[in-house]
């Protein structure tokens, strides 16, 4: 009775862990974490670069491990944690849609150790990492700005129309206010040059206000 009372059969289930199989899969993900930190810090091209984000990159890609070789040991284990997770709500927002690859692909290298492919990991890691360093950091010569012109007119409207047309590749009117105090065209256009010079030229058109050039990425307007 006493022999079954002190029976800690908990601590007999840790033996079943190798030891040094965890420390291995443990290294390999904590390598495969920074090198995933690594392409995303060389390919962020945002203003203000969140060195957290790179960090919970790294977290993740442990975390992830870890998981996988609780669950891949024990079926009971494996049914409490897909039960634990289910009700796990993640509220913060990833307005930047290749921070999502980051995301999936640090969780992706996890399990894959966790499940001990190692060369998959490896390899395919590789990989995904020089196709993100060959095609994010591919720099574009056709970039398009968007120019926020105000007129006093309909005929000061026209003759900066033509000016953009005659200074850019190509134009598109994006919106158009009128007010009494005049109209304000927002125009997204494509540069002939890196010169940006024509926006001194519209301000020296009559009826001309103001004249604001600014970078356009395709995900907003002003």
């Amino acid at each position: 009775m006493l022999d079954q009372l002190f029976d800690l059969t908990y601590l007999n289930k840790a033996a079943t862990f190798s030891i040094p199989d965890i420390l291995l899969a443990m290294a390999i993900s904590l390598t495969l974490g920074l090198f995933i930190f690594l392409v995303y810090k060389k390919t962020f091209r945002g203003v203000m670069y969140s060195s957290s984000f790179g960090v919970s990159l790294l977290a993740m890609n442990l975390i992830t491990t870890l998981v996988i070789l609780a669950v891949s040991s024990n079926l009971i284990t494996s049914l409490g944690m897909v039960g634990a997770l289910s009700i796990v709500r993640f509220r913060t927002v990833v307005k930047e849609p290749l921070d999502l690859v980051y995301l999936f692909w640090s969780i992706t290298a996890g399990i894959i150790v966790g499940v001990g492919l190692i060369p998959l990991a490896v390899i395919g890691s590789i990989v995904i990492g020089l196709i993100l360093f060959i095609f994010v950091n591919k720099k574009s010569t056709d970039t398009p700005y968007v120019v926020v012109v105000q007129c006093e007119d309909e005929q000061s409207e026209k003759n900066a129309i033509e000016l953009l047309q005659r200074s850019t590749k190509r134009h598109m009117v994006k919106s158009k206010s009128v007010s009494k105090n005049g109209v304000e065209l927002t125009v997204e256009v494509r540069l002939k040059d890196t010169s940006a010079s024509f926006v001194n030229s519209l301000l020296a058109v009559n009826g001309v206000e103001n004249a604001v050039l600014v970078s356009y990425n395709g995900d907003y307007y002003m």
